[in-house]
């Protein structure tokens, strides 16, 4: 069946590859962003693109005409030494949140998924690299991450109340680190995956093995690529499971093992300097499936290696097209219009 569908925050990473599969699928796309289209990650043609402020709910009333389906999507983000300088930018996103949900409730729309991520859950289930994989219940007695983690749990429980006290039906998937191509790789806002990614590919084309590493190289993480998160979003959004499901590998790896992974699907072996000062986040962060595999029968299977391949090998021509125009490093500043499809 076709839907009208609004996906908020259509210009950023996830968004672009949801709006692909959407269209690809037959429905029709609005896709909306604050940011101008050339700092879009993916411009889809057959999308009905426009650039809006949703934090304005006036905005939002206008952008939900005649939809029935609303992925909110949009966040001001990045990875960890984002987050933890910018907490005010990160929980301003409550406006857009919170108006998209009043502007859906009374558009009557039949469906209304918030992403909300693993930073919700308390730190103090996070100081070791051996960690004890994350069940949703864990999220209380609530002590998220300061900022971005309040935002999303406050949104988790709008989400809650409005088909509580207003029937709306709400999809919430807690996102455990998103990689893969069309993905911001420079400028201080990307993660884990895609920095290693930029990193080793710098040094290969500089021929120089030595690369940065934050902390101490041994916090774990799970990472998920982008193609399982689109699916599971979908199988979320499209099931009658109304609590919020972990969304993410649970592949748990150190950083020091995913530089072993992008370096040898670079056939370029590097040296580590650490900078035991940059921010490092959690000591360990793992997705326990248990819930997804039993709600939805399914959870995400692309391993490591295998999402990274297409991901370094993307970043690396990034880089090579950045570097025909000016100086290699450094890579700063923006560069989205080099990940426009």
């Amino acid at each position: 069946m076709t839907d009208h569908i609004l996906v908020a925050g259509g210009g950023g990473f996830i968004g672009g590859h949801l709006t692909r599969r959407l269209l690809d699928e037959g429905h029709h796309v609005r896709c909306v962003d604050v940011k101008p289209f050339g700092e879009w990650h993916q411009v889809h043609g057959a999308a009905d693109n426009r650039v809006l402020d949703l934090s304005l709910v006036e905005t939002c009333r206008d952008a939900m005409d005649g939809v029935t389906q609303v992925f909110d999507l949009a966040a001001d983000m990045g990875g960890m030494g984002f987050i933890e300088s910018n907490k005010a930018a990160c929980m301003l996103s409550v406006l857009t949140g919170t108006h998209l949900l009043v502007a859906a409730r009374d558009a009557g729309v039949e469906r209304f998924f918030f992403s909300s991520s693993a930073c919700v859950y308390a730190a103090e289930r996070q100081t070791s690299p051996d960690v004890t994989a994350l069940r949703e219940e864990d999220v209380y007695p609530a002590a998220p991450e300061d900022g971005y983690g309040w935002e999303k749990l406050f949104m988790e429980r709008m989400c809650r109340h409005f088909y509580e006290d207003y029937g709306l039906e709400t999809r919430v998937a807690r996102y455990h680190n998103v990689y893969g191509p069309h993905g911001t790789w420079d400028g201080g806002r990307e993660k884990a995956p895609a920095a290693v990614c930029r990193k080793v590919a710098t040094a290969k084309m500089n021929n120089d093995p030595v690369i940065e590493v934050w902390g101490d190289g041994s916090q774990a993480r799970s990472f998920m690529h982008i193609d399982d998160c689109v699916e599971g979003t979908l199988r979320l959004t499209r099931s009658d499971v109304r609590e919020p499901l972990n969304i993410g590998s649970s592949e748990l790896v150190t950083i020091n093992e995913l530089i072993d992974v992008v370096s040898s699907i670079a056939d370029f072996p590097v040296e580590r300097v650490h900078d035991l000062a940059a921010p490092q986040g959690v000591r360990g962060r793992n997705s326990d499936n248990t819930k997804v595999r039993a709600q939805l029968g399914w959870e995400p299977l692309t391993s490591l290696r295998e999402g990274i391949h297409p991901t370094y090998h993307w970043i690396s021509n990034q880089i090579s097209i950045f570097a025909r125009d000016r100086p290699l490093a450094p890579l700063t500043g923006p560069t989205a219009r080099l990940n426009r499809k």
